[in-house]
């Protein structure tokens, strides 16, 4: 395999970044400048959505909201969605196959399930897609994307428990006329995004988008005759139209489409094996239609609805182990935005309904013969209102109940409270509460994979939670500059929690209501300076404490795939003449993993980083070229499958070769297994 070799200047600590867009100021900044010490009251603000549904200063908003712009996940450029996020302090995207690759993305140490993900403020990402729809999202669409830790089920769901992210796409009146953006990857990874925007009459905007991604190549450093990253042919094609109207009054509307084909597996494996039992693969097959949109009514009221409507259909096989899977999810929502003195009013009303039909025993009627699609309309209402009590304190209220036929009323209240005695000093407490019912089959890929057997243990009754987060910003003059501290403690009681048992026996995974409480609970921080000369240091450090306490036992059991430390790190260093070298990446602490009876894998992780270096020039023609090396510790996990060299457990009960019972088993791996690798690409925007 032939190499770039890229030689550049390591540094020494960890850093995190939070680059940041201001509407109103030059987006090519990237410190916050205080001129004067008069003009140091006149912070840099940013507009958020995410917190409170409507757009809000950043500053005035009792929730708060991490924004991150494109320019952000640009230091690091990756593909997808999926794999930029993991920049974000707090913010773990994790593998749950070793084979496939598939992951879901988990906030705060919670699991995927638990983050609601939005596209442009829709319930696009839900379920199905929250394992399979993650790496089909490319970073081309993207403007900024906003991150709220912790409760957020009054606005958008009881579902959203551990936290919201919410992709804002690129705006079809203010996007580039023609953006291209070509990288490689000495593994033979090709990225393409190409986009153009186009007008039609004075009042409209069209912004068309493709993403295409390949990679082909089968490799096997670690010798285990299984493939170190799964291939994947993706094609995303975006259209979305921006209107304008009379008295800027909103609309938009989008459509999207995706195709993948992904396969990992035995080297030896091609398409005439799928679905067979002489050599193993997981082949994934999957369709996507997404459509939402928004528009405001031409009243004086100012009342929007919005819509969305997504179709994912799911074709694939592990090993011989069939799944097939359809789900359709509409949603629509109407609210009222009112200001009545220092109060902001917001009044809507929700409705969802949800398809889903598989090949599994989740979609079983109750005599376990007849297939019953799941079809679930669920009506929600909900009243938010934001007190501006004075210039130092702000409350929100907030409410929201939801009806469903099968568990009828739930109800969600939402308490967020903000002081700030002077711009320098912010504190935020958010308290909500969580209701989820859960699709084992649809968002746990353990159940799917065929190396264990799923067993249900009983009538699985819904997930309630209990969330409180303390937040604490504080800015610090630093002559012309700012040192910006950004710190978190937040606090998540479980009851009815549903935990999968991989070790009361090896060949299969226990899914049963927690006879007992769940916790999760720590704290965050994370701190950014950038001197006088063109040098900004970042960092962010993340401390969790996750963990089941069963009613019979005295020892609480730590979670899978949860690091007690974590925490990411930005170096950037601009030159006169447009070139900068960025250094970025995350650490993670020991996390425990799915280990076996008497398996000889140890059952903590090691203390591990994955960094990146870039080096990029822009030129004023437009163009900018970038290179760069990913993974440059080249750190990759040990022994991430069990004996794959049986996958179908064939001789799984040979007492003389395999004493111990050991079985096929891809759920050890905790980190990609693709090991140092060089980056080059070229970008181009016609303004």
């Amino acid at each position: 395999m032939k190499r770039i070799l890229f030689f550049a200047v390591i540094f020494s600590g960890f850093f995190y970044s939070q680059e940041k867009d201001s509407l109103d100021l030059n987006k090519n900044s990237d410190s916050v400048k205080i001129p004067a010490k008069k003009e140091r009251m006149k912070l840099i603000d940013d507009v958020v959505i995410t917190g409170t549904i409507k757009p809000v200063s950043k500053s005035k908003s009792p929730v708060n909201v991490e924004i991150y712009s494109q320019k952000f996940f640009q230091k690091n450029p990756t593909p997808s969605v999926f794999e930029a996020i993991a920049m974000v302090n707090g913010v773990q995207p994790q593998l749950n196959c070793s084979v496939c690759n598939t992951g879901d993305i988990h906030i705060n140490g919670l699991e995927g399930p638990y983050t609601m993900i939005l596209i442009d403020g829709m319930p696009i990402v839900s379920s199905l897609s929250t394992v399979y729809g993650l790496s089909g999202i490319p970073n081309s669409l993207i403007e900024r994307i906003e991150v709220v830790k912790g409760p957020a089920s009054s606005l958008y769901g009881s579902e959203a428990m551990g936290g919201v992210i919410n992709i804002i796409t690129k705006n079809a009146l203010t996007a580039p006329k023609l953006s291209v953006n070509l990288m490689t990857t000495t593994w033979a990874e090709n990225n393409l995004d190409l986009s153009t925007k186009f007008n039609v009459g004075k009042n409209a905007a069209s912004l068309l988008s493709l993403n295409y991604f390949t990679f082909n190549e089968k490799i096997d450093q670690n010798k285990d005759d299984f493939t170190d990253a799964a291939l994947q042919n993706r094609i995303s094609v975006f259209n979305k139209w921006n209107f304008k109207r009379k008295e800027n009054r909103m609309a938009s509307f989008a459509l999207r489409y995706l195709y993948e084909d992904r396969f990992g597996g035995e080297m030896q494996w091609n398409k005439s094996h799928r679905g067979g039992v002489e050599v193993y693969g997981e082949s994934i097959y999957t369709n996507r239609v997404e459509v939402f949109g928004m528009y405001q009514l031409p009243v004086k009221e100012q009342i929007f609805t919005q819509f969305s409507y997504n179709y994912h259909d799911q074709n694939s096989f592990y090993g011989n182990t069939p799944y097939e899977a359809l789900q359709k999810v509409a949603f629509a929502q109407t609210y009222w935005d009112k200001k009545l003195g220092n109060h902001d009013f917001i009044l809507g009303l929700t409705f969802k309904k949800t398809f889903y039909d598989d090949n599994t025993p989740g979609t079983l009627g109750s005599d376990e013969v007849t297939n019953q699609p799941m079809k679930s309309p669920i009506f929600g209402t909900f009243i938010q209102d934001q007190w501006e009590i004075n210039e130092k304190n702000t409350v929100l209220l907030g409410y929201r109940l939801d009806y469903d036929k099968i568990h009828h009323s739930v109800h969600s209240p939402r308490f967020a409270w903000k002081f700030s005695p002077n711009p320098y000093h912010t504190f935020r407490f958010n308290f909500g509460t969580g209701f989820r019912v859960v699709n084992l089959f649809t968002e746990d890929h353990a159940a799917l994979t065929g190396s264990r057997e799923v067993v249900i243990q009983s009538n699985l009754q819904p997930e309630k939670s209990i969330n409180g987060n303390l937040n604490y910003v504080w800015k610090i003059p630093v002559g012309d500059r700012l040192v910006n501290v950004d710190a978190s403690a937040f606090y998540t009681y479980f009851s009815n929690k549903i935990v999968g048992d991989f070790d009361s026996q090896p060949d299969k995974i226990i899914y049963d209501n927690l006879n007992g409480y769940g916790i999760s609970r720590g704290a965050s921080m994370n701190i950014d300076f950038s001197f006088s000369f063109p040098l900004s240091v970042n960092l962010g450090v993340t401390y969790l404490d996750v963990y089941q306490k069963f009613d019979d036992e005295r020892e609480k059991s730590r979670q899978l795939h949860a690091p007690k430390w974590s925490g990411t790190y930005n170096l950037t260093y601009k030159f006169k003449s447009n070139l900068a070298i960025d250094f970025t990446g995350q650490f993670y602490g020991p996390m425990r993993l799915p280990v076996l009876p008497n398996d000889y894998r140890p059952e903590y992780s090691p203390l591990y980083s994955v960094a990146n270096i870039q080096v990029s020039k822009a030129f004023d023609s437009g163009f900018e070229v970038y290179c760069g090396v990913k993974n440059l510790f080249n750190f990759t996990p040990r022994d991430p499958l069990m004996r794959p060299f049986d996958p179908f457990d064939n001789n799984v009960n040979d007492p003389i070769n395999n004493p111990n019972n050991y079985t096929f088993d891809t759920t050890y791996g905790y980190a990609p297994m693709q090991r140092i690798r060089g980056f080059l690409g070229v970008k181009y925007n016609l303004k």
